[in-house]
């Protein structure tokens, strides 16, 4: 294979909702481009990109493939990503290392909420956008609802180049309005018969062509001037102004195709060679420090590994990108994150699961090594004296959860390191051992992506695993102030134990005034502050402890022993076991001995006391709550705010936004377990949603009645 230089490589993400096609259209253009020799088909398992068992197994695309095909003397590089919103993570890696998206619509669906959720990704990196109607052959096919959907959702910059002449099941012919032809296909699709434009088509034709002349022109001065003096652009004038149109974002071009039948792939083809930006005319990508870092072949060698995969015959597979210079077989790199040094000992070109040997790949160019020994995803690799390091790709908060185990005890370990290496091939499987839960907790993006993780290490893996509904984190405080004392005394022979501890508690807060004179039963306590320690607590809040002792009666040595004490406490809370936070203890008097006293003393005073004054304090649960941010078809809005208020939730705001209704809303966690299935079935899959932790807010008394007899009723099982 030919090395590609960096003015000859395209990289394009292949984006759509499930069911729009993108395997399939992959699979013709990799076959026009002579990559493969036959197109393979989603229903009997044999395409390139999805060729994984649990894809074979679902039927659609889990992981994001890395493709290539020649066309036109260009590489164009594709990674096909998955359409379920249960697999962002390879829409989210795609749009990090390549420069334009395809962005495919169903005709008969038009416009759903993973196309909306997938062009806002667009958006947020600042990607050109090519419309791909594609189906057009489907005898439910309906271009003009589609179109009136893109502009609905998307505006006018959507500018129509080709439009079906006969779309539905007779599907066999498109208008192009950039070349001015018609293009027709035989049954089994390819090489198209160009011809001129019908007369019954030609006043449609010349408005549209219009409309992309001046959509054209709209991006560049001097193209502008042309248009008014000449009246018209040709072919290259036009190519530069959409080219500028589309790195601004101000132009998303609207192309007809039928993937299945091949019909439309070869002039989609020849648009991406002609008019989509090369890697040297988008904006420069930046590393750490802020340097643009240039994609010059000529450059010191530096490359991004995005993605990471475990295949049958070969190991550890590193995709990555070419960010600077050129790399070949046998070159030595420094891993800029852990300072270890790799051997590319082979380098490929991927097409699914295809690979075709390399010698070097240049600037711009993604390809794949394997068998690196301590690199991972979002590594960068340099040659020596080059300095760059890339940001890692940062991916959405998890919004499912759930707890698993083993079903053989001895299995744990085992089970750790599958979901490391699961992890490293998805980023958004993130995995932990709760301390305070006692459970093994793992996190995605929905029931479905958790449901196939389970799938494959089961199948996979032969490692048979169960889920359960995780716990809640709750937390405790308390509301009020209160005052408790524990004498801890204990005389066995020899030297004894003996501590004395009285303490006042209160809820703290950020900016609270230093405490002075507290009043409990018509006495007052005078407190005189000698010094403070503030506790910043890993589950979050603060235990604040004032030593107020005056007079000598607790020596100062043992104070860290009776914060201690109050830590271990609150490391269990009193009502449900739960960790405590924002707490401020005032250590005001005490006793100790001068023989009986030891470290072990004050620690037992000081956990008794602070548990004896906790339940006198108003203690409260409190449960964390989370910012849920919900994209609904406007015709479900009411199913789903009432499923929501049924949730506990409190709307926030609702708002509209390109065809959809927004729904801002704070809601328990305890309420979201499996929200992602019921929003799914009352929306027939077209909502999406959003979750990030809030707060910590207190729970309903009912709620709280709840919590404490389902914890004793435990307690006494114990």
């Amino acid at each position: 294979m030919k090395v590609y230089q960096t003015d000859q490589i395209k990289n394009i993400s292949l984006l759509g909702s499930s069911g729009s096609g993108k395997t399939t259209l992959a699979e013709a253009m990799l076959f026009e481009g002579g990559v493969i020799s036959r197109r393979g088909d989603v229903d009997n398992k044999n395409t390139v990109s999805d060729y994984n068992r649990v894809e074979h197994e679902y039927g659609y695309s889990v992981f994001s493939s890395v493709l290539y095909t020649e066309w036109l003397g260009k590489k164009l590089n594709f990674i096909d990503c998955p359409g379920a919103d249960d697999f962002i993570n390879g829409a989210i890696t795609s749009l990090n290392v390549t420069d334009t998206a395809l962005m495919l619509l169903n005709a008969t669906q038009g416009v759903e909420v993973g196309t909306q959720n997938l062009f806002r990704y667009t958006d947020k990196y600042h990607k050109p956008v090519i419309f791909v109607v594609n189906q057009l052959d489907h005898e439910k096919a309906n271009f003009e609802s589609t179109i009136e959907a893109v502009y609905e959702s998307f505006g006018k910059k959507a500018v129509i180049v080709q439009y079906p002449v006969n779309a539905g099941a007779g599907f066999n012919a498109v208008v192009d309005v950039l070349k001015m032809k018609m293009y027709q296909w035989g049954p089994d699709g390819g090489a198209p018969e160009v011809l001129d434009i019908p007369d019954s088509e030609k006043d449609k034709a010349d408005e549209l062509h219009n409309a992309l002349v001046e959509a054209a022109a709209e991006n560049d001065e001097s193209l502008m001037e042309l248009f008014f003096e000449k009246g018209s652009l040709d072919e290259e004038e036009m190519r530069r102004g959409m080219r500028k149109g589309m790195v601004a974002r101000d132009l998303f071009p609207i192309f007809c195709v039928s993937a299945e039948k091949d019909m439309g792939v070869r002039r989609l083809m020849e648009f991406l060679g002609n008019i989509v930006p090369f890697v040297s005319e988008m904006p420069k990508p930046v590393d750490k420090n802020g340097t643009e870092v240039v994609p010059d072949a000529k450059g010191p060698a530096s490359i991004f590994v995005f993605k990471t995969s475990i295949e049958p015959h070969l190991g550890e597979v590193s995709y990555f990108k070419v960010m600077s210079g050129t790399v070949k077989e046998g070159d030595d790199l420094i891993n800029m994150n852990c300072e270890a040094k790799e051997r590319l000992s082979q380098l490929y070109c991927v097409a699914g699961s295809n690979r075709q040997k390399v010698s070097e790949l240049v600037a711009g160019d993604i390809g794949a090594t394997v068998k690196l020994k301590e690199t991972k995803t979002n590594h960068t690799l340099n040659t020596k004296g080059c300095n760059f390091i890339f940001n890692p790709i940062q991916y959405p908060d998890p919004k499912f959860r759930v707890a698993i185990k083993p079903d053989n005890e001895g299995d744990e370990e085992k089970l750790g390191e599958i979901m490391t290496r699961m992890h490293e091939e998805d980023p958004t499987i993130n995995v932990e051992y709760s301390k305070e839960l006692k459970q093994i907790i793992v996190y995605g993006q929905g029931e479905f992506h958790l449901n196939t993780m389970k799938w494959r290490l089961e199948n996979n893996d032969k490692l048979p695993v169960t889920f359960f509904n995780p716990k809640i984190p709750y937390r405790e405080t308390i509301t009020k102030q209160a005052r408790a004392d524990y004498r801890h005394k204990k005389q066995s022979g020899g030297a004894g134990q003996f501590g004395e501890v009285h303490m006042v508690i209160e809820p703290y807060y950020e900016g609270m005034p230093a405490p002075s004179v507290y009043k409990f039963n018509g006495q007052e306590f005078k407190m005189s502050v000698r010094n403070t320690d503030e506790v910043l607590l890993p589950w979050g809040g603060k235990l604040v402890l004032c030593n107020c002792i005056v007079g000598g009666a607790i020596d100062n040595r043992f104070i860290p022993a009776i914060l201690k004490g109050i830590m271990e406490k609150m490391e269990e809370g009193p009502l449900t076991g739960s960790y405590a936070r924002d707490i401020r203890v005032c250590i005001y008097d005490g006793k100790m001995h001068p023989v009986d006293s030891n470290e072990i003393s004050f620690k037992l005073a000081g956990r008794n006391a602070f548990r004896a004054a906790f339940k006198e304090a108003g203690p409260k649960i409190l449960e964390p709550v989370y910012d849920v941010e919900v994209r609904v078809p406007a015709d479900r809005m009411g199913d789903v705010m009432s499923d929501l208020q049924g949730r506990r939730a409190i709307i926030e705001g609702m708002s509209s936004e390109k065809g959809f209704e927004v729904i801002k809303a704070k809601v328990p966690l305890k309420e979201m377990n499996k929200y992602s299935t019921s929003l799914s079935s009352i929306t027939g899959g077209r909502a999406s949603y959003t979750m990030k932790f809030a707060s910590y807010d207190k729970v309903p008394p009912e709620v709280q009645e709840q919590l404490l007899a389902a914890y004793e009723a435990e307690q006494k099982e114990d």
